[in-house]
């Protein structure tokens, strides 16, 4: 009678180990391995030699996502063809897939050490990989060879993936294979597949994947590392800057670094509904507002709705007839008596100035936020102080396109709590330096430092920060000195101001 490993009264883990321990080579058929996983074998498989006769052959059947073998089980019936160029793609897909595995959990010295040795495996062909492409294969065999005359060959077939959970944690159903006759069809039934046109080596690739990871044996440069984080923070920026372009109708008004901010910008609004563009006095927030609404109306055909203190009512007016905006503009002052009846919807909202909408009691902040609720209107947001006394002053502004239960992605739990909450002296300090840290990751130099070193004209990118979501902002030392190349005494005056 065969042997049952369930992982639950008897673990498969120990009785292969056992049995590669007086065995001289072996050959594995599994749906699924995980580099990390190998682990659990390679120091059995570290013995042998590598040449013809002393090394490990596994072969891989299931290399697709679960959702992809659903869609290729629904498709009309006949068999696809596969072509050279169809495999080769095939290779690639799946060494990617590998690659992306060393990217899940936290990397640990046990998980680097692993690697490394599997690495070396691989390139001394201790250890052969092979993926079968001709159909999905999901069985699971471990096939081991000794110098024994009585059973040379043992099999263990069953559910076991050559994964550490499959070997040893989850439930499984696998049994013992010591028959001659049952083992040697069960090594036909692997040599045919192994030598299958379909069935690509991707021992190299693998080995390659993990030299160019972190359980590398090469150090990698600090400066490297700074550049892939700053790759990686500045996706969004990248992505924005991409998507969008300025109309036509601004011409040579802007300069690069407005229309960096304004593609930006208008990627977020795109994305989160909602922006706030917080320059200093005199950097041009007007103009970029105005080119961002521009670019949703061309984009999109949306309407602007622009509020802004009385005392800019004329300033807008011009902007609005310069650039040939769809606009309405309208009183701060006047906006709890036209919001709720008197004005139609208008799919962005733009608000000069929204550093005195600090209040969410207010009648006037509860006016606006309930209209662009009501609407789902797109909301820009220009102010040059944003914060004043504490960080709730930005917290409200948000709000009125934020709720406190938004999901802002890559926010830290420690730092997610809604802005409105309580909070007592104690967790309010940490928050704050939480928040300010977090602040200071996002900033991303646009022009390079001045010659003082103390100059960052960068994009407060708010995508992947939880105080500032959807907030473009720059800051400026010698700003003005930095961007035109001249000295303090020869600045010369920014478009908008």
């Amino acid at each position: 009678m065969p042997r049952i490993f369930d992982n639950i009264e008897a673990a498969l883990l120990p009785a292969l180990r056992d049995t590669l321990a007086v065995a001289e080579r072996a050959d594995f058929c599994v749906g699924y391995f995980n580099l990390r996983g190998w682990r659990s074998l390679s120091d059995q498989v570290d013995r042998w030699s590598g040449e013809a006769g002393h090394t490990c052959r596994l072969l891989i059947g299931m290399h697709i996502a679960p959702t992809e073998e659903l869609r290729r089980i629904l498709r009309a019936s006949g068999d696809e063809a596969l072509d050279n160029q169809s495999a080769i793609r095939e290779k690639r897909r799946i060494a990617q897939e590998f690659r992306e595995q060393l990217t899940f959990g936290v990397p640990t010295n046990q998980d680097e050490t692993a690697l490394r040795q599997l690495s070396a495996q691989l390139r001394a062909h201790q250890l052969v990989v092979k993926v079968y492409l001709r159909h999905l294969l999901h069985a699971k065999l471990y096939l081991l060879y000794r110098q024994d005359p009585v059973n040379p060959v043992i099999g263990y077939l069953g559910s076991s993936n050559l994964t550490l959970a499959g070997l040893a944690h989850q439930g499984e159903l696998n049994v013992d294979v010591l028959d001659g006759d049952a083992c040697a069809k069960l090594v036909n039934w692997f040599e045919e597949r192994w030598r299958d046109r379909w069935c690509l080596d991707i021992s190299q690739e693998l080995a390659d994947i993990i030299d160019e990871s972190w359980a590398s044996e090469k150090p990698v440069s600090p400066y490297h590392v700074y550049l892939k984080i700053a790759y990686h923070l500045a996706q969004e920026a990248r992505v924005g800057l991409a998507e969008f372009q300025i109309p036509k109708v601004f011409g040579e008004t802007l300069f690069d670094f407005q229309i960096a901010a304004v593609k930006i910008a208008a990627h977020h609004l795109n994305k989160r509904g909602g922006v706030l563009i917080g320059d200093v006095v005199g950097l041009g927030k007007s103009i970029m507002a105005t080119a961002l609404a521009k670019i949703f109306e061309d984009d999109y055909h949306t309407e602007t709705l622009i509020i802004c203190p009385k005392n800019l009512i004329r300033m807008w007016e011009d902007y609005v007839h310069t650039y040939r905006l769809h606009a309405k503009i309208l009183s701060l002052s006047a906006v709890i008596g036209e919001l709720p009846e008197k004005t139609r919807r208008f799919r962005v909202v733009l608000i000069d100035e929204s550093h005195n909408l600090r209040n969410p009691e207010g009648q006037r902040y509860r006016a606006i936020r309930d209209y662009i609720a009501r609407n789902e209107s797109l909301c820009i947001l220009l102010s040059a102080t944003p914060y004043n006394k504490t960080y709730f002053d930005l917290a409200a502004q948000l709000a009125l396109f934020l709720r406190n239960d938004t999901d802002l992605a890559s926010a830290r739990k420690s730092t997610s709590r809604p802005w409105g909450a309580n909070m007592n002296s104690s967790s309010a300090t940490s928050a704050r330096f939480a928040r300010w840290r977090l602040l200071k990751r996002v900033l991303i130099p646009t022009t390079g430092a001045t010659s003082c070193g103390s100059t960052w004209c960068g994009v407060l990118a708010a995508s992947s920060c939880s105080i500032t979501p959807g907030m473009t902002r720059r800051f400026n030392g010698n700003t003005c000195n930095s961007l035109m190349g001249g000295d303090a005494g020869s600045r010369r005056a920014f478009p908008g101001t």
